[in-house]
C-alpha cells in the first residue's frame, strides 16, 4: 500500500470514528411492568441496528408502579385479577402472551408479584460498577420475572442476578435495608416524578417517548437528537 493511499485510509478511519455521535437514554421503569421489558427489547434492537453510527449509554431510573405492594409478595394471578377482574385480566394475559411470543419469548405468569424497592436499589448500585452492567442487569431482573416466574422481591433472585452479570457487593448492599435507599428515591424525584407511566425514555436530554415503541421509533428518535 502507498504511502499516500495509507494516509487517506488512516484519514478516513478517524473521520469515522469522529463521525460517531454519544446518544445517553434516560429510561423511567419497574421491574414488574411488562410493556418496560417490551421497550427494553425494543431499544435494544434500535441500538444494534445503528451502533455503527452511534455511541450509546444507557440509564436506568426506578419508578414504582405499587408503592404499597407488600414486601412478601403474592400470587401474580391473584393479584392481577383482584386488580383488573378475572376477564380482564384473561384479555391481558393473552395480548401480552402474543407480544412476547413475537419478540421470542415466553411470558409466564406464575410465581409471586409484590414490592420492587430492593430491585431498584441493586440497579441504582449497579450503575457505579457501569451503565453496561446495569442495563445488563436490568435485563437479567425482567427475564427472571417475566418469563421464568421468579419473584425479584426475593434475596436469591437479586443476587444470582447481580452474580450472573457480574456486579460485586450485592449481598453487603441487600442486607442492609438502608442502603441505597436514599439514591434510589433522589434518583425517583429526579427523573421519574413527572411522569405518570413507564417506560419513559429521554433521549440526550430532550426527547421522550413513552411505552413500549418499536425499534423504528428509537432509531428516528436517535436521528433527531444527534441532528
Amino acid at each position: 500500500m502507498s504511502w499516500a493511499i495509507l494516509t487517506r485510509f488512516v484519514r478516513s478511519m478517524a473521520h469515522s470514528s469522529g463521525a460517531k455521535k454519544h446518544i445517553q437514554i434516560d429510561v423511567s421503569s419497574d421491574t414488574v411492568c411488562p410493556w418496560c421489558f417490551v421497550g427494553k427489547k425494543n431499544l435494544d434492537k434500535a441500538i444494534d441496528q445503528t451502533k455503527d453510527k452511534f455511541d450509546f449509554e444507557v440509564r436506568w431510573h426506578p419508578f414504582f408502579l405499587n408503592p404499597s405492594a407488600p414486601k412478601e409478595g403474592v400470587k401474580k394471578s391473584d393479584f392481577y385479577k383482584q386488580k383488573f377482574g378475572a376477564a380482564q385480566y384473561e384479555r391481558i394475559i393473552s395480548r401480552m402472551t402474543e407480544v412476547y411470543r413475537g419478540l421470542g419469548l415466553e411470558y409466564d405468569t406464575s410465581g409471586l408479584t409484590g414490592n420492587t424497592f430492593d430491585s431498584h436499589r441493586l440497579i441504582t448500585y449497579a450503575a457505579r460498577q457501569g451503565y453496561d452492567k446495569q442495563n445488563a442487569l436490568v435485563g437479567e431482573l425482567f427475564f427472571n420475572y417475566f418469563c421464568e416466574g421468579k419473584y425479584i422481591g426475593d434475596r436469591q433472585v437479586l443476587l444470582e442476578a447481580a452474580r450472573k452479570v457480574g456486579i460485586e457487593g450485592a449481598a453487603d448492599l441487600l442486607d442492609d435495608p438502608s442502603k441505597g435507599a436514599e439514591e434510589v428515591n433522589e434518583e425517583l424525584e429526579k427523573y421519574s416524578s413527572h411522569i405518570s407511566g413507564v417506560p419513559h425514555f429521554v433521549i440526550n436530554g430532550k426527547h421522550e417517548l413513552s411505552g413500549g415503541q418499536p425499534p423504528e421509533v428509537f432509531v428516528r428518535a436517535f436521528q433527531a437528537a444527534a441532528n
